[in-house]
């Protein structure tokens, strides 16, 4: 999988299928300006080389009753790779934890976490997070408005290669 291996035609299949994965193999021809047949190559190649780890429906927060999102820093006792493993393990089992990172600066870990009110999140807090062996200190941050978000990644930074099928 080499970023250099990605012409113009393949960037704008990327960009066409991470704003609609749904879309049909022929309407993603024409937008790319390709035949149906070499673009599904295209496409599977993509998919194939990891370019496209998988398909997805966004679902809204707040319509599913999830309207509380809060990041949480996490920092760690040691940071030694047995309690990084451990915490990692632990956490990841949690599907309420949308996202976690390692971090350098302040703490160990940032977490993204979604709930339906602040009592549940209280609950994940008190029942899960403190009880997670190693877990040091927690700082907790509740978003008030998301400003932005994206699932569609840049695509700009790729350079234009041959055009080819």
């Amino acid at each position: 999988m080499a970023l250099n291996d990605l012409d113009a035609t393949d960037r704008r299949i990327l960009d066409v299928l991470q704003r609609d994965a749904r879309i049909a193999n022929v309407d993603l021809a024409a937008q790319v300006n390709l035949s149906p047949s070499p673009c599904l190559r295209r496409v599977r190649r993509l998919e194939e080389e990891g370019y496209v780890r998988g398909s997805v429906s966004l679902l809204d927060p707040a319509a599913i009753g999830l309207p509380v999102s809060v990041f949480v820093q996490v920092s760690l006792e040691k940071q030694v790779d047995g309690a990084l493993d451990e915490f990692e393990r632990q956490i990841t089992s949690h599907t309420e934890v949308m996202e976690c990172y390692l971090m350098t600066g302040d703490s160990d870990y940032l977490l993204r976490v979604v709930a339906p009110d602040i009592a549940a999140f209280q609950r994940f807090l008190l029942d899960h997070l403190t009880r997670i062996p190693g877990v040091a200190s927690i700082k907790s941050s509740f978003a008030l408005k998301q400003v932005s978000y994206r699932t569609a990644l840049p695509l700009s930074h790729i350079g234009d290669g041959a055009e080819a099928d």
